[in-house]
């Protein structure tokens, strides 16, 4: 039984010859170049048919794209980049990836990596953006190999990746009364729910006159307002995850001025409005916050309130449970770094053992225990 042509050979008007086959994706594909005899066009089809038979086959059309373009395709059509992502993704082409953005993806390979990054990390950008830029270099190549552009993903520096956490500042109680105190009054109450119920300031930003509950003493997160830095857009999103709309219990001595709150510089739909009554911008409460920090003394950011309120929950003897409701997470890891920043607490609750053994009584303790897991 004679064997079924691969692929198509046509003579073109030029006189010379186009090959063309039907590849692994189903679509039938031209050579990127044509052939001067027809037998150079069977040759290559021939080599075409065993690459892709021993699963080696590379599609020379896509890996002749230029970085630039592949990218920018990958960030206008993949669903799972937001707009902040994209942003952030975009200016860091333009920063620090300037040398790779007129390069064909096959002409990315592991040395020009290696090249790069240490120019990169030689140069005056920042770390944290230099990880980033290497994660989405990664992540675009990791595309190109899928979609058979490339073999094996040139992105191997171990480590390059990570943006390793920084150390945060934990402000103390009395130094979240004084930034309460110093910050103008329309900013208190954003201050007092990032540093006692862990909220992010989009979060903040982000809450609806009807998400505080203070008959439940509920705040309730619903939704993360989010800023663009460039284009100044601004727009509601929902958390990334289910465990992120959540509600927060407020500890009891924030009523007061949540209550204030409320009588004088809430709007009737949203929480935190403006001076023009319009939604408040995330930065307005950044550049409130740094210049009550700057009267108090203290090297914090606002983030770090976050933070802040978490260590301080972890050390009341919250629980990892606890700690990943407030904080939104649907992981453990987030959680734990709260719980070993209290690590301290054993030795606390080691002299309390000590003290109990000194009476000798255990009248006290219950004869069972329920554990529940």
């Amino acid at each position: 039984m004679a064997r079924r042509r691969f692929g198509k050979v046509r003579k073109l008007p030029s006189g010379k010859y186009q090959a063309s086959f039907i590849g692994p994706n189903g679509k039938r594909q031209n050579a990127p170049q044509t052939f001067r005899t027809k037998t150079d066009a069977d040759r290559w089809l021939v080599n075409v048919e065993a690459d892709i038979s021993r699963g080696a086959w590379l599609d020379e059309r896509i890996g002749r794209q230029l970085f630039e373009d592949y990218a920018s395709a990958y960030l206008r059509d993949n669903p799972d980049v937001g707009p902040r992502w994209e942003e952030t993704c975009r200016r860091n082409m333009r920063l620090h990836m300037t040398e790779l953005l007129d390069k064909p993806l096959i002409a990315i390979t592991p040395p020009v990596v290696r090249s790069w990054h240490a120019k990169a990390l030689a140069g005056t950008g920042g770390k944290t953006s230099i990880a980033q830029s290497y994660r989405f270099l990664r992540t675009v190549m990791n595309q190109a190999k899928r979609d058979g552009a490339i073999s094996a993903n040139p992105c191997t520096i171990k480590g390059a990746g990570s943006d390793r956490a920084k150390e945060r500042t934990v402000a103390t109680p009395a130094q979240v009364a004084e930034l309460v105190e110093k910050i103008t009054p329309r900013y208190r109450a954003a201050v007092l729910l990032a540093a006692w119920c862990g909220l992010r300031r989009g979060e903040i930003i982000g809450l609806a006159v009807v998400d505080l509950d203070l008959v439940a003493d509920e705040v309730w997160v619903r939704r993360n307002r989010v800023e663009l830095l460039e284009s100044g857009e601004a727009f509601d999103k929902d958390p990334k995850t289910d465990a992120g709309k959540r509600p927060v219990s407020i500890p009891p001595h924030l009523r007061p001025f949540l209550v204030e709150h409320l009588k004088k510089w809430s709007g009737t739909t949203w929480l935190f409005v403006g001076q023009d009554g319009q939604r408040m911008r995330g930065n307005a409460i950044y550049q409130a916050f740094v210049r009550a920090r700057d009267r108090v003394g203290v090297a914090v950011t606002f983030h770090d309130l976050r933070h802040t309120g978490q260590t301080l929950a972890a050390a009341t003897g919250a629980t990892l449970a606890d700690l990943k409701k407030r904080l939104g997470h649907a992981s453990t890891a987030a959680a734990l770094r709260y719980l070993h920043a209290v690590d301290g607490r054993d030795k606390e609750v080691a002299a309390e053992l000590s003290k109990l053994a000194a009476r000798g009584n255990a009248v006290e303790l219950p004869r069972t225990i329920i554990v529940r897991h």
